[in-house]
């Protein structure tokens, strides 16, 4: 991927240093470790930590809703994102982080993800149903994938791996929802655009967003 020269320094050293201090702290905690080892030289392995800030900010640029979120990106950066790094490989394997895992960590992070087409952020809304001569009381529209080779349907959510190899790829499935609760299935589409337009052409006006994002399906909670 090009690298974007409007890339923000401040937010790349945030996350190039909390990669930095969670590591050590990971090293700490395991004295066996050696990543000078691993990445053939400390200058080495502080040029793939330049690399993964600086591919995960360019990432980020046209898919992060920066408007939804409520903290200083940098300061966000600084504090959390070594440790979702960590969470998704352990300190010896930053020389293989590309795009996948930037979603990965954007999970992890619960950003505000927008969902586009070909990136896999899990959706899982329900709006009221326009269409008064319906059985439904509501719309849904959920990200659900088949497992291999089962094919069974489970759904996709915020904490699970966009490419575990027991599932096949995420769709978009609509359902009605009844009055007491029971979701039935309607129809599966490729994308959220063609899922919402189906919707649409069921109940018109139905207020499902043009561009949600992970956090409309997933608020983050923190402590």
């Amino acid at each position: 991927m090009e690298q974007s020269s409007d890339l923000d320094p401040a937010a790349v050293f945030a996350g190039a240093l909390s990669i930095w201090n969670a590591c050590w702290q990971a090293v700490d905690h395991d004295p066996k470790r050696n990543l000078s080892e691993v990445y053939h030289g400390g200058d080495e392995f502080m040029r793939q930590l330049m690399r993964v800030a600086s591919l995960f900010e360019s990432w980020c640029a046209d898919r992060v809703d920066f408007e939804c979120l409520d903290d200083v990106w940098p300061y966000l950066l600084e504090d959390r994102f070594g440790d979702a790094c960590l969470e998704v490989m352990g300190p010896e394997c930053f020389a293989s982080f590309d795009e996948m895992d930037c979603l990965r960590v954007a999970l992890h992070l619960r950003l505000p993800v927008k969902v586009l087409e070909g990136l896999a952020v899990p959706v899982n809304l329900t709006e009221e149903n326009t269409n008064s001569e319906s059985s439904f009381c509501q719309l849904q529209i959920r990200t659900v994938r088949r497992s291999e080779p089962e094919g069974d349907i489970r759904q996709y959510g915020a904490n699970d791996d966009p490419e575990d190899p027991d599932y096949g790829p995420v769709i978009y499935g609509l359902y009605g929802l009844e009055s007491d609760g029971i979701a039935e299935h309607i129809a599966d589409r490729d994308t959220y655009a063609g899922a919402k337009a189906l919707a649409l052409k069921l109940a018109p006006g139905i207020p499902f967003p043009e561009v949600p994002t992970l956090l409309d399906s997933f608020p983050r909670h923190d402590s």
